[in-house]
């Protein structure tokens, strides 16, 4: 596995204390997944209180449905992400799966409470995601300098975000306006998400053609000081894991697994929620908003702060966060107390370990490889969100909420001491343009 550094290396460091501006590049990709998220987030709001209050789904249903709108993504994230680095196709291969989202979306339309529809739906959604994801990300790794990833991911996902909090907003208007149709918020989530894709393809532009330079690391995943320039890794997703110099890269890979595996998603959290503090259905779609505020306000300062400290702490830290957000809900405590501390603490773990997995990833990718890389890491976190969804709809299903709880607390626990223990130091582009250094 080698190091790629996307700029010069015999350009003068950057003075301390000046502050770069974020390319372009990386606020054209935010705002599409700012109009995009709303069109999702719109759909994701309304779809737990649709498939288990509406149409009658137990909690294993909807697991299986979730966990299967999930881990749809696994193998299309690998074939995405070797698909795009082949001739530098990002731009094409993620606006197909801008595409398919938004296609997903008139699906869920004509499904006419249809569970097999729905699913069906659900799934070219995740698809969608699963192929965008890894060549988008590889663009900011591309237009990003390597010791500003952190903060180029934390303004992308700030920006995100902000479609996040809008598109619970619009689908509680869109619901109070017409009585509860889900069919409207549908309809009008359709139509933003063709918007989205329509701006990628006006301000999005290809991948970055500078020529890339490749350093071999060592196997703790250091850079070999005084080695010489090294040829790209193999090309297949595979090839990257059984490289000789890429054990780091590999715990990497690993850890994604295991604290996906510890992961409840963000629907059982709010139906979690919603049970605790019995809601009415009209104010289930402004739970996520609490999580997304707190996500838009910590994305950026979280991504500078893992550039400068290294970005192995916010990602465990991020994960302790959620930790303590399900013991929250097991606390004997007040519920406005809990739900301003699990939304508040939900937000804290993906402001500190969506976009910094990603950065702390992307430095042991050789250039030409970043989206099956990043693909691999995605894919393994998405496999095991899949088992967690449906180990602890079952759970929930068999013993009670509670029980299915205590489990993935302890599950999250025993992930995150192993974390602790594997991740590496990844390393960062120079300052000093005569020695690397590691974060």
């Amino acid at each position: 596995m080698y190091l790629a550094t996307t700029g010069r290396r015999d350009a003068p460091p950057t003075p301390t204390g000046v502050r770069r501006r974020v390319p372009g590049t990386v606020l054209a990709l935010g705002a599409v997944s700012l109009v995009t998220d709303v069109s999702s987030e719109m759909v994701t709001a309304v779809l737990p209180l649709y498939l288990v209050l509406g149409l009658g789904l137990s909690p294993l249903q909807f697991g299986l449905l979730d966990g299967l709108s999930t881990g749809a993504t696994a193998l299309v994230r690998l074939l995405g992400g070797a698909t795009a680095d082949r001739g530098g196709r990002h731009k094409q291969v993620a606006g197909l799966g801008y595409a398919l989202s938004a296609c997903s979306r008139l699906g869920l339309l004509l499904a006419g409470g249809a569970t097999g529809w729905i699913a069906t739906a659900l799934a070219a959604d995740r698809l969608g995601k699963g192929v965008r994801t890894a060549p988008r990300d590889a663009l900011i790794t591309l237009h990003s300098p390597p010791d500003d990833l952190g903060r180029a991911f934390g303004t992308h996902r700030a920006m995100d975000t902000t479609g996040a909090l809008l598109g619970p907003l619009a689908a509680f208007a869109l619901l109070s306006a017409t009585a509860e149709a889900y069919e409207a918020v549908f309809a009008v989530s359709f139509c933003v998400g063709a918007f989205g894709v329509l701006l990628w393809l006006l301000l999005v532009p290809g991948r970055r053609s500078a020529p890339p330079r490749h350093e071999p690391l060592d196997t703790a995943g250091a850079p070999t000081a005084g080695a010489p320039t090294a040829p790209a890794p193999p090309r297949a997703c595979g090839g990257l894991l059984a490289a000789p110099r890429a054990p780091a890269y590999r715990r990497i890979v690993l850890c994604a697994a295991l604290l996906g595996a510890a992961t409840v998603g963000d629907s059982f959290l709010y139906l979690l929620l919603q049970r605790r503090l019995d809601l009415d259905a009209t104010w289930f779609p402004f739970l996520p908003l609490g999580a997304a505020a707190v996500y838009l306000l910590l994305a950026v300062p979280a991504g500078r702060l893992a550039d400068r400290t290294g970005r192995r702490r916010p990602l465990l830290y991020g994960h302790g966060a959620l930790l303590l957000a399900y013991g929250l809900l097991l606390a004997p405590l007040p519920g406005g107390a809990v739900l301003v501390g699990v939304l508040g603490l939900l937000g804290v773990f993906y402001a500190a370990t969506d976009g910094v997995l990603m950065a702390l990833a992307g430095p042991f990718l050789a250039e030409g490889r970043q989206a099956g890389g990043l693909a691999l890491v995605q894919t393994a976190q998405a496999l095991a969100r899949l088992g967690a969804a449906v180990a602890f709809g079952a759970v929930w299903t068999a013993s009670g909420p509670e029980t299915a709880l205590v489990a993935a607390l302890v599950a999250l626990a025993a992930a995150l001491c192993c974390a602790a223990r594997l991740l590496p130091k990844a390393p960062q582009a120079p300052t000093d343009p005569t020695a690397l250094r590691e974060d």
